[in-house]
């Protein structure tokens, strides 16, 4: 496997620490917990009923996710730790901002190795938005003064590195500038800085013609020329048309960006989602796309799900394999993945000859049926926040066979009272009769519902976003589902992913260069934190992996791309890696079933890995049968061992008895 983040640093990864929990008790198998190879109704997990999730993050640094909730009043932040003995969430405390809450960011803006609170709010000046930041206290909690940066118009800015000094900047459109015109808040904090300022605005390293930024938009940083660097992809608006389109500006380093691609978007684009699809290498697009979108319930009517497939260099069918022709590149060697392509595109071209866009029916996943005569709908905007939120298509490789299945929220029923239900849809190889395939049964990915086992899922009907995450950090994806509370149920339900799949994992977190040895010293100089929950937005991973038929593949996953409008994306990265029975390739013999920290030096030093071993319920059983098979084993050594004996014995007194009868 190739881990590549992005940065205009160069360095090397170095110092393999291997840190195991510890041993089991003389009985080695803990009660399970949950029981049934299902999707199990795990409740609301200690979150409080009014609550609203409206971000992710290790909060306290102990590798276990925690939440960041909004009350009921839209002003009172709320945190909640996971408890790993209770198996739970726990309150630890709030705040209020004076200002109503559109969203917030966590994220370690004073490179201090504690995640900070970046708050966008609603201005006294209902045009623009407004910028905040609350920056985490040594010995806990946060500074509730907080510091004010230049307010955005209402577009949010995206959070990224701008110019590779692994400082969170953000890139948007201040309320002071043209509205085509894009500025960077450029993270200018340092030890010795007061905490007066933060960032300072300043026009970006753009290479091209700027656009007028959607509101709501789905921009990113991404890496999408295969460079393994994060490029901007960010949707705009044409002022005269109302239509939408894309660019992709790509990271040269030093250079800037430079604007590679402007694409025009389908008509009634929503929220676009980033992935490795079919798993080559390259990450793809999903969005979905509605005739219309009703304002009031946010369900749209005649729903597609549209994939288009970057077009990138293929991964070379074998490492022997000649990767020029004709003086021309033809495939990527694996100790090439992270060159770029400059050629890459994407085609979003609805023709017949063009296999890389794609466009799936919603009613070819859920056709009616008699109790649900009417066409499905998808819920695309939470319409019970103000502004209303956009929800995308959520990606996660649930069943950790390589390939991302998807979570969205459908609404069947009557007209008059649509059931919104979360479903997870699982990626299959294509076939005959398979929704996203050909009439031949060609195409490079398939779709299904998930029904069996799931019906603490698809018994919801008030459902309004859903997300995934990884409770207690077990190594299975599983689902949060925030309600509007119409069933009476609740206002948040976890979803425990119990299903047993015979697959491996792998979880991965570049974190931001804070404390680069791996421990942080306090203020008082006496007490020391682990910088684990700051991750980098934008940090890109690609590995190679060996399948148990011997072929090897290439997938590429995407750090926190985005962080607008409550994306509720992980800081960490999860990706399946399928049934295989080798080590990932090209990382130094990385073990699957682990996670792995990176961290990166600020300057002048070395890159520093961490690997964790995360012990599944089968290690016991492993365990047993090892110790099983090394007692049998010395049970034949040691009847072995004295048959052998006794043929000695035999041998030795026969040899003496014939010498005595020689004798005489």
């Amino acid at each position: 496997m190739k881990l590549s983040w992005s940065n205009s640093s160069p360095g090397c990864l170095a110092a393999l620490l291997l840190h195991t929990l510890p041993s089991f008790a003389i009985w080695p198998f803990p009660p399970k917990r949950f029981s049934g190879n299902a999707l199990l109704n795990a409740g609301s997990m200690g979150v409080g009923p009014e609550s609203s999730i409206i971000a992710f993050g290790d909060f306290n640094g102990d590798q276990f996710l925690d939440l960041l909730a909004l009350d009921s009043d839209r002003q009172s932040l709320h945190m909640y730790l996971w408890d790993h003995e209770a198996y739970t969430f726990k309150s630890s405390g709030g705040f209020r901002h004076p200002q109503r809450v559109f969203n917030v960011i966590p994220g370690d803006f004073t490179q201090d190795g504690k995640l900070d609170l970046l708050v966008y709010g609603q201005s006294s000046t209902s045009s623009v938005l407004s910028v905040q930041l609350y920056v985490a206290n040594p010995e806990g909690g946060f500074d509730f003064k907080s510091i004010s940066a230049d307010p955005a118009i209402y577009a949010q800015p995206i959070p990224m590195d701008m110019n590779g000094d692994l400082k969170i900047d953000l890139l948007g459109t201040t309320s002071s500038a043209p509205s085509s015109t894009f500025k960077v808040w450029q993270n200018v904090w340092n030890a010795s800085s007061t905490r007066s300022n933060v960032f300072n605005v300043v026009d970006p390293d753009f290479k091209g013609q700027h656009c007028r930024l959607a509101n709501p938009h789905s921009n990113a940083a991404v890496d999408l020329d295969g460079d393994c660097l994060a490029d901007v992809f960010l949707v705009c608006e044409d002022p005269s048309t109302g239509g939408k389109y894309f660019q992709i500006w790509v990271n040269k380093k030093d250079n800037g960006f430079e604007l590679a691609q402007t694409r025009s978007l389908p008509a009634g684009t929503q929220a676009i989602s980033f992935a490795d699809i079919d798993r080559d290498g390259t990450l793809d697009m999903m969005f979905a796309t509605c005739t219309s979108v009703s304002s009031s319930t946010g369900i749209g009517t005649t729903c597609f799900i549209n994939i288009a497939f970057n077009k990138q260099l293929p991964l070379c069918a074998a490492s022997t394999s000649p990767n020029i022709v004709n003086g021309k590149r033809v495939c990527r060697l694996p100790e090439q993945l992270c060159v770029a392509d400059p050629n890459f595109q994407f085609d979003l071209n609805d023709g017949a000859g063009n296999d890389a866009f794609v466009r799936i029916p919603l009613s070819d996943l859920f056709p009616p049926t008699e109790s649900s005569p009417a066409p499905p709908g998808l819920l695309v905007v939470d319409s019970s926040q103000s502004p209303a939120i956009p929800i995308p298509i959520k990606l996660g490789d649930v069943n950790q066979d390589g390939f991302p299945d998807l979570l969205m929220i459908v609404a069947t029923g009557s007209s008059s009272k649509r059931q919104r239900t979360p479903y997870l849809i699982e990626s299959i190889p294509c076939g005959k009769g398979v929704p996203g395939c050909g009439s031949n049964g060609s195409g490079r990915r398939g779709w299904q519902v998930v029904r069996k086992d799931a019906d603490a899922l698809i018994s919801v009907q008030d459902a309004r976003s859903a997300a995934f995450l990884d409770m207690d950090e077990d190594g299975s994806l599983d689902i949060m589902v925030q309600r509007t509370g119409e069933q009476k149920q609740g206002n948040i339900l976890f979803v425990q992913n119990n299903f047993y799949y015979d697959a491996f994992f792998l979880k991965a977190i570049v974190l931001n260069g804070a404390c680069s040895t791996g421990v942080c010293p306090a203020s008082n100089g006496s007490d020391k934190h682990h910088p684990y929950g700051v991750s980098y937005s934008g940090a890109s991973y690609k590995y190679t992996v060996l399948d148990t038929t011997g072929r090897r593949s290439a997938a590429q996953v995407g750090q926190m791309p985005q962080a607008a409008y409550q994306a509720l994306l992980t800081p960490y990265v999860y990706f399946g890696l399928g049934r295989t029975n080798n080590y990932i390739e090209n990382l130094f013999g990385v073990i699957p079933n682990s996670k792995v920290v990176i961290i990166p030096p600020i300057e002048g030093d070395t890159w520093r890995r961490e690997l964790y071993l995360r012990p599944g319920e089968w290690i016991p059983w492993v365990t047993i049968t090892v110790i099983a098979a090394l007692i049998i084993l010395a049970i034949i050594v040691l009847v072995l061992h004295l048959n052998e004996k006794r043929e000695d014995e035999l041998e030795r007194r026969r040899a003496s008895h014939h010498i005595n009868f020689d004798a005489l």
